[in-house]
């Protein structure tokens, strides 16, 4: 039960402080293109996790639908990375901890993680969903119209 708990918290917390990074978070996410944040939100993805890039770079407004898209893939691609930034890594390490002499290296882990994350990082990157537009486009506001007005 501890561990819900935790999570929960973690995520309470990531809403009602991440609201608040968007003044120091915009102008630095905005000035980058597409190539440098999805590198960006790879690398921090694998010592943060992946909800809190993808939540503090919702909190960004106006940013272009491949920009997002960047972000996204960006922090799918670098969960792998790392035992630490990514709920199941610690409790895969804890698993095949005793199948390894002296348990599982973080060092190792990341290097044989990294051929498969550049595959994965050329994947998403040159190989993106067609439709990005529609998949990061706000909803329509719906008219409605008043009984009266009929």
């Amino acid at each position: 039960m501890r561990g819900p708990i935790l999570v929960g918290f973690f995520l309470a917390g990531l809403v009602i402080h991440g609201g608040l990074q968007a003044w120091w978070l915009s102008p630095i996410i905005s000035s980058l293109g597409e190539w440098p944040l999805f590198i960006g939100s790879t690398i921090l993805t694998s010592f943060n996790d992946n909800a809190a890039i993808t939540f503090l770079a919702s909190q960004v407004e106006g940013l272009s639908p491949q920009l997002k898209y960047a972000v996204l893939a960006g922090a799918i691609t670098g969960g792998g990375l790392t035992v630490i930034a990514n709920a199941p890594n610690p409790a895969g390490q804890a698993l095949l901890g005793r199948f390894f002499g002296s348990g599982v290296s973080p060092v190792k882990l990341m290097l044989a993680a990294l051929l498969p994350t550049i595959i994965a990082a050329l994947c998403m990157m040159f190989f993106p969903d067609q439709g990005i537009d529609k998949m990061f486009a706000l909803p329509e506001k719906t008219k409605v119209s008043s009984p009266s007005a009929h």
